[in-house]
C-alpha cells in the first residue's frame, strides 16, 4: 500500500508540501478529486502491444499486464494527476493495466534517455557496492544539514532495497534504494533500471512504497526483458572508430543516479505518492501556499 492512515504529524505534512512545491509543483495543487480523475483518465491515450519510443531509439513489446502512455499523456498525468511542474522531458511511461495510476497504490515507470555516449562495462565486477552506498550516505550529510537549517525535511538513503546487479548478457543494470523523507515512518522504494545502448542509456525509474518491493522488482525484470534498443542503437552496434565513449562506467551510472541523491522527479513522485490523500484533502485553500512563502502561515 502506498498510503498510510492519516496519523503523521500535521507539522511534517506542511513541511513536506512546501518541499515538494519548491521542487516541482505547479501553481495550484493537483486536481485529483474523483470527478476530475475520471475525466483525466478518460482523456489519456494508453497504448498496448508493440510500441516504438520517440526518436525510434527503442521499442517496447508490452505483455497484456502493461500499457504505455506517450509523452504528452505522461506530461498530463504527472502535472494534472500527480502534481508535477510542467516541462518534464520523457519518452513516456509504462504502467500496469490492472490499476489506475491515480489510486493510492498506483505506480508507473518513467522513461527517459541519456545521450552520454557508450558506457564501458569493464568495471562491473570490480565495484564494491556496499562501500559505494556508504560513500553516498556520507555525501548526504552536508545537504541534509542545509535542509535542516532551512526547515525542510532531510533525505536519508536507508540502504539498498535491491543491491546493484549488472546483467552483462543483456547490458542492463538494476538497483533500488530505500529512502526516508524527514521523520516519516513509511519509507519509499526508488527502483532504477538502466539499459545500455550504443550511444547512451535508457533510464527507467519507478517509485513506490517500500512494501511493494517484491512486486516492483518482478515487474521491472519484465520491463527489462521487453524494452529493447532498435537496430543500430544496440550496445553491440558500438563503433570504436566513430562513436563517443561515455565519461562514466557502471559505477558512475549508479553514483549519478544517487548523486542527484533523489532526483527532482523522484522526489516529486515519492512525495505525491506518499501524501496523495493529504494533497486531495488540502486542495481547497492551499493554492496560494505554493506560490508564496516556503513556510505555511498559521491560521
Amino acid at each position: 500500500m502506498l498510503m498510510r492512515p492519516a496519523t503523521r504529524s500535521l507539522h511534517l505534512f506542511f513541511f513536506l508540501l512546501c518541499f515538494v512545491a519548491q521542487f516541482a509543483l505547479a501553481k495550484s495543487p493537483p486536481k485529483t478529486d474523483a470527478n476530475l480523475s475520471k475525466v483525466l483518465l478518460a482523456s489519456l491515450k494508453f497504448q498496448q502491444g508493440e510500441i516504438q519510443l520517440p526518436g525510434d531509439i527503442a521499442t517496447l513489446k508490452l505483455p497484456p499486464q502493461f500499457r504505455y502512455l506517450p509523452p504528452d499523456g505522461t506530461e498530463r498525468l504527472l502535472v494534472e494527476g500527480w502534481g508535477n511542474r510542467p516541462g518534464s522531458k520523457t519518452l513516456g511511461m509504462i504502467l500496469p493495466t490492472d490499476i489506475s495510476p491515480l489510486e493510492k497504490d498506483g505506480w508507473g515507470v518513467v522513461i527517459t534517455y541519456q545521450n552520454i555516449g557508450h558506457v564501458l562495462n569493464t568495471d562491473a565486477e570490480k565495484i564494491k557496492y556496499d562501500e559505494l552506498l556508504k560513500d553516498t550516505q556520507e555525501s548526504l550529510k552536508e545537504p541534509n544539514l542545509n535542509r535542516k537549517q532551512l526547515g525542510y525535511p532531510q533525505t536519508t538513503i536507508v540502504g539498498w532495497a535491491e543491491p546493484p546487479r549488472y546483467d552483462r548478457a543483456n547490458h542492463t543494470l538494476h538497483w533500488a534504494k530505500e529512502v526516508r523523507f524527514g521523520t516519516s515512518t513509511s519509507n519509499m522504494l526508488n527502483y532504477n533500471l538502466r539499459i545500455l545502448g550504443r550511444n547512451g542509456v535508457l533510464v527507467l525509474n519507478a517509485v513506490a512504497d517500500i512494501e511493494q518491493t517484491k512486486q516492483i522488482k518482478e515487474s521491472m525484470q519484465q520491463v527489462a526483458e521487453f524494452t529493447q534498443f532498435t537496430n543500430g542503437n544496440r550496445y553491440a552496434d558500438f563503433n570504436l572508430n566513430t562513436d563517443r565513449i561515455a565519461s562514466r562506467g557502471i559505477a558512475g551510472l549508479i553514483t549519478d543516479g544517487i548523486a542527484n541523491k533523489v532526483s527532482r522527479l523522484t522526489l516529486l513522485l515519492a512525495f505525491v505518492l506518499l501524501f496523495r490523500n493529504y494533497l486531495v484533502l488540502g486542495a481547497i485553500g492551499l493554492g496560494k501556499l505554493f506560490t508564496k512563502s516556503p513556510r505555511p502561515k498559521k491560521a
